[in-house]
């Protein structure tokens, strides 16, 4: 296992895109880059290592950049949102999509990696497939047909539901 310092050297501009891609915010990807490596610290002997280390610090700044928001949304609670939710959508409609998204959670929860990861890079965190590639230490090739397995499966069991 590398020491902190030398994933930190290593990987500090990786996480650091992937969080500006999530945050479009310098100050925010900033800081939560130095949280992400202050979380892999603390819990670096929780790595099994059936991953690559540079999607597990991924995970640990998807799970810090969330964490944010939820912060975040705590104390702004009360401004006024920037756009006005539709009230042309029915509420027969709303909870069909609820369903249908627990239902997309759901079978995303138990799909296999990498599938499930480049899924939830791509379509959760916005990322291009070139750098879902990168992250993976593969191609953008590799991304993209990866990303479209996945998109099958999950359509392939929602069929079948």
């Amino acid at each position: 296992m590398n020491t902190i310092e030398e994933l930190y050297n290593q990987y500090f501009k990786d996480i650091y895109l992937y969080l500006m891609s999530l945050s479009h915010n310098e100050d925010t990807a900033r800081e939560l880059t130095q949280e992400t490596f202050f979380r892999a610290m603390r819990s670096v002997e929780s790595f099994r290592g059936d991953c690559d280390i540079r999607v597990w610090l991924c995970q640990i700044a998807k799970n810090a950049f969330l964490s944010q928001c939820r912060k975040d949304n705590r104390f702004t609670g009360d401004e006024v949102p920037d756009t006005i939710p539709d009230t042309s959508v029915s509420i027969e409609d709303n909870i069909i999509d609820k369903e249908r998204s627990m239902m997309i959670h759901q079978i995303l929860h138990d799909m296999k990696e990498p599938h499930k990861e480049v899924f939830t890079l791509r379509v959760f965190g916005e990322l291009s497939f070139e750098q879902i590639g990168n992250l993976f230490g593969k191609t953008e090739s590799w991304a993209r047909v990866t990303f479209h397995r996945a998109k099958l499966m999950i359509i392939s069991r929602m069929e079948e539901s």
